[in-house]
C-alpha cells in the first residue's frame, strides 16, 4: 500500500470521531491500529487521534523511548504540538500527515501555530515527517 491508500482509511477513521481527525499505526505495510478524536466524547482534552492510537498500543504493548521504532503514522491533519511531543516520546519512525497546521488556520480551525517538524527537530528522535498527503480531502473533512 502507499501512503494515499493508509491516508484514505485515516480519513474514514475521522469521519467515527467527534472531530474531524483521524490516525491509522502501521509498520511494515500492515495497519497495527486505528483511531479517532474522542475529546468530547470522553470530556477529555488529551483524546486527540495521534494520542489515543499511542495510548492504545503502549496500554496493549509496552512503554519505552523507543516503543514505536519502526512505525509510521498517518494522520488527517499535522499533529498538534502535544501530539508531536507525544511521538517523539514514543520513538516513532515516520509521522505521515494530510493537512498542515497553517491550512487548518486558514479554513478558521482554532490551532498553536507550531510546526510537528520544530517538535520533532527540537526532540531526540529521528522522526521523518511526511507532509501533504491528500491534504485537500483532509481539509474536506472541516466542512
Amino acid at each position: 500500500m502507499k501512503h494515499e491508500d493508509f491516508m484514505r482509511i485515516a480519513l474514514e477513521e475521522a469521519k467515527k470521531g467527534d472531530m474531524p481527525y483521524g490516525a491509522v499505526l502501521v509498520k511494515d505495510g500492515e495497519i497495527i491500529l486505528q483511531g479517532h478524536n474522542t475529546s468530547q466524547t470522553d470530556n477529555d482534552v488529551l483524546a486527540h487521534a495521534e494520542s489515543n492510537v499511542l495510548r492504545s498500543f503502549t496500554k496493549k504493548n509496552s512503554y519505552s523511548l523507543d516503543a514505536l521504532k519502526g512505525y509510521t503514522l498517518y494522520t488527517t491533519c499535522e499533529p498538534c504540538p502535544m501530539c508531536a511531543a507525544a511521538c517523539v516520546w514514543a520513538g516513532l519512525s515516520e509521522i505521515v500527515f494530510g493537512a498542515s497546521i497553517k491550512e487548518l488556520i486558514g479554513i478558521g480551525s482554532k490551532q498553536i501555530d507550531i510546526a510537528c517538524e520544530e517538535i520533532v527537530a527540537k526532540g531526540f528522535q529521528n522522526i521523518k515527517v511526511t507532509k501533504g498527503i491528500l491534504a485537500q480531502e483532509c481539509l474536506e473533512l472541516f466542512k
